[in-house]
Parts: C-alpha cells; structure tokens; sequence
C-alpha cells in the first residue's frame, strides 16, 4: 500500500477474499449432509471476521492503538503493514510479506488446504465403493479435514491476528470436535465393529509419531 492508497474500508476486497476462500472450501469438501455445512460455516465466519479486519475496519488496531502508538511512536499504526501484529510487535524491518512469520503463515494455510483436498479425495472414493475411508490422511488421523481447516486458520491467524478470530479460534476447535464425534456416531452406525477397530489404532485429530 502507498500513502495515497487506503489501508482500510476496502470493502470490495473483503467481499472478494471471503468469497474465494470459502468457494476454495466449498470445492474441496463438497458439502452433502447438515454436518458438512455446518463445518463450512464455521470455517466461512472465520473468513469473513477476518478479511473485514483486513481489508475493512481494523477494530483490532483501534482497540490497540494507544499502547501501539506510545510503544512504536515512529510507526504508522494504521497503515496495512501495521496490521501484520507480530512483525509490528516484534520490531521487525522490511516487506512483512516477506517476513519468516508470513511464510510460515502461507505455508500452514497451503498445507491445510492441500490436507483437505487428498481427505476429500480419499473420503469421495471410499464413499463410491461403500468401503471406510482408511488410507492416505485417513490412515494418520479420523479427521483430516477438520486438521486441514484447522491448519489454514491457524495459518491466518499467525499471518494477521485479530482480537475476534482469537476468540473464534478455540469455539471453532471446540464445534469441530463435536461435529467430529456427531460424524463418528453416524459413520460407526454404517460399518459398525470395522470402525471401531479403526478407530482404536487412528487417532482422532493429532497424528502418533510412532505406529
């Protein structure tokens, strides 16, 4: 952004991100039953918190703005780099796009939707054949696809923290869990002893570092 270009009130862009973001999910879970959209609802109002701080109102920098300001008085808190918190709080210099915090971000948020893609993959093949999901992500954890979404917010979050997804952020791992045990009740109704064996050496969400 340039000094002439508006930091904020970019209320196009916050349309647009949450719209590809959310389509982006949408593709690559394919929502069918209540427990699906319910899941990329909660994903969904993340996006939406999120960009309308980015690129919207910054009701994060405002609430902060005072400590902001006595503690990095030669910053400019409410230009668009100020709202990447860590490289600000952190005193870091240059391009925040190109700072270790926002790889690692981008690489969380890749990884996520790269996990809940081959999920999907796995999931869609075993659901055609009538068979439990069991190989690929599904033979480290139950729920990859809830660790992918988990990812890609938790890559945000790092990449641009906001008082609101920080709240978000422990419901969501909360909803997730429950959707993930509702899930568990209705698959283990399909195939039965099978998912119970399954589910005794697969963990649920954290894979083991040994097998």
């Amino acid at each position: 952004m340039t000094e002439t270009t508006p930091a904020y009130g970019l209320w196009p862009l916050v349309i647009l991100n949450s719209a590809v973001f959310i389509l982006f999910a949408f593709s690559f879970i394919r929502p069918k039953t209540r427990l699906d959209w319910r899941s990329l609802g909660a994903f969904s109002a993340f996006m939406v918190a999120l960009f309308v701080e980015m690129y919207g109102f910054p009701l994060t920098i405002y609430f902060l703005s005072g400590w902001l300001q006595s503690r990095f008085p030669n910053t400019d808190i409410f230009a668009h780099g100020s709202g990447h918190l860590w490289f600000t709080i952190l005193g870091l210099e240059g391009n925040p796009h190109t700072s270790p915090i926002h790889l690692v971000a981008n690489l969380l948020i890749i990884a996520g939707f790269y996990l809940t893609y081959r999920a999907w993959q796995v999931l869609h093949a075993a659901q055609q054949a009538g068979q439990l999901a069991t190989t690929g992500p599904y033979g480290l954890v139950r729920h990859p696809q809830y660790d992918g979404f988990i990812l890609v917010m938790f890559g945000f979050l790092l990449m641009w923290p906001t008082f609101l997804t920080l709240i978000m952020f422990p419901i969501l791992l909360v909803v997730y869990t429950r959707l993930a045990k509702q899930e568990e009740g209705l698959v283990r109704k399909e195939f039965g002893q099978a998912y119970d064996v399954y589910a005794q050496h697969v963990p649920a969400f954290i894979p083991r570092l040994k097998r």
